[in-house]
């Protein structure tokens, strides 16, 4: 996957070293239910579309950037799903921190369409019948489930089983 040139300028500085970084994700939901997933070119795991804010970019803007970077869909943001840290290793040695802000979508126009980078396929997929995902998709998932559900955000000394220290990707 591509590293915006802000990371790759950091990561020259701290190495493999923990770094903060901003973050989106966008759960998809058609007329149908359906849920919109993308195979990722750096694991192969199933997940909703995500990505890296951009300095001086908002949280929306990233959002609508991505989920169409990654998919060929384009959507129109319906609700804030939730906001939390998340933990990841990659498999060069990477370790982030992403501060993540989720958002519930419904599709507007646009053909679903794997990058072939960022993303390997896209599809859309009913509820009851999801590819293997790990807790972090879940989370995001069922915490855009509703239609008129509240921000999700973890408690205070929470310890979610999404945002525990994962496996190096």
């Amino acid at each position: 996957m591509p590293v915006p040139p802000y990371v790759a300028t950091l990561r020259a500085h701290v190495g493999h070293d923990l770094i903060l970084l901003p973050g989106v994700s966008g759960v998809v939901r058609d007329a149908a239910g359906r849920v919109l997933l993308v195979r990722r070119g750096d694991n192969g795991r199933w997940s909703v579309p995500a990505g890296t804010i951009e300095p001086g970019e908002q949280p929306a803007d990233a959002l609508l950037r991505e989920v169409f970077e990654e998919t060929g869909v384009r959507v129109q943001i319906e609700r804030l799903g939730g906001v939390a840290t998340h933990p990841v290793v990659y498999p060069n040695g990477d370790v982030c921190e992403y501060l993540n802000v989720w958002f519930r979508c419904r599709p507007v126009g646009g053909s679903p369409t794997a990058d072939g980078d960022e993303s390997l396929e896209v599809g859309w997929f009913a509820p009851d019948a999801l590819p293997e995902l790990d807790d972090w998709s879940r989370l995001r998932l069922d915490t855009t489930a509703a239609e008129d559900a509240r921000a999700w955000h973890a408690a205070p000394g929470e310890k979610h089983p999404a945002l525990r220290q994962p496996d190096a990707l």
